[in-house]
């Protein structure tokens, strides 16, 4: 029987592992460096933990998600899965990036339902990484409220447009800045799955 989330968490004592991450600065080697998502602390153990969050950061389904979240007597590097993800349906799962070995965690046996490693062809396969990582290097740009609503009402309009018709609507902002921050803020959506993004992409509105 897989033990939960909860039980995992609180064997640990909060405020070691808060020290812990106080510890460790944000690594700002691993690029980009925008997170959308993230709870507390930006650390991340290599650039492959990093490029798992981009993913993170673009999937819909996930709600937040934390770096080291189990972390003992200041050793957050050690022992401790890359990821707690919180999902919109409210689930949670420890997640690891693909480089992970086993030897470098204690907590696989333990969590067993609560795990996953992703594999190197979820993370590497295909168009959705580099997407990701090109949306993210607009991250902490913010779209001004006069172009988002141009946009959102011309979606509204016409169903859909290409990310080139899009431009257009982005007055004030840095067009693709712009387009990229709603994209990441959940107003609108691409499919990052089929082709690198280009002029073509076509470009659909969320409803709440």
């Amino acid at each position: 029987m897989a033990i939960c989330i909860e039980e995992v968490m609180r064997a640990y004592e909060h405020s070691a592992a808060d020290a812990a991450r106080e510890k460790l600065p944000a690594n700002t080697s691993f690029y980009p460096l925008a997170t959308i998502k993230c709870d507390g602390p930006a650390v991340f153990r290599t650039q492959a933990a990093r490029d798992v969050a981009c993913l993170l950061d673009v999937d819909q389904t996930v709600s937040s998600w934390q770096c080291q979240p189990l972390s003992r007597e200041g050793h957050a590097e050690m022992g401790t899965p890359d990821f707690l993800v919180i999902y919109d349906d409210g689930n949670q799962r420890f997640l690891d990036a693909p480089d992970r070995q086993p030897s470098e965690t204690t907590f696989r046996e333990r969590l067993q339902d609560e795990y996953r490693q992703l594999s190197h062809d979820e993370v590497y396969d295909g168009y959705r990484l580099q997407n990701a990582r090109d949306l993210l290097r607009y991250g902490r740009w913010r779209t001004s409220l006069g172009d988002r609503v141009r946009l959102l009402a011309a979606l509204d309009e016409h169903g859909s447009l290409t990310l080139a018709e899009c431009l257009g609507a982005i007055q004030e902002t840095k067009p693709v800045a712009g387009i990229a921050s709603l994209i990441l803020s959940g107003f609108i959506e691409v499919d990052l799955d089929d082709a690198l993004l280009g002029p073509e992409t076509t470009v659909r509105r969320i409803r709440p």
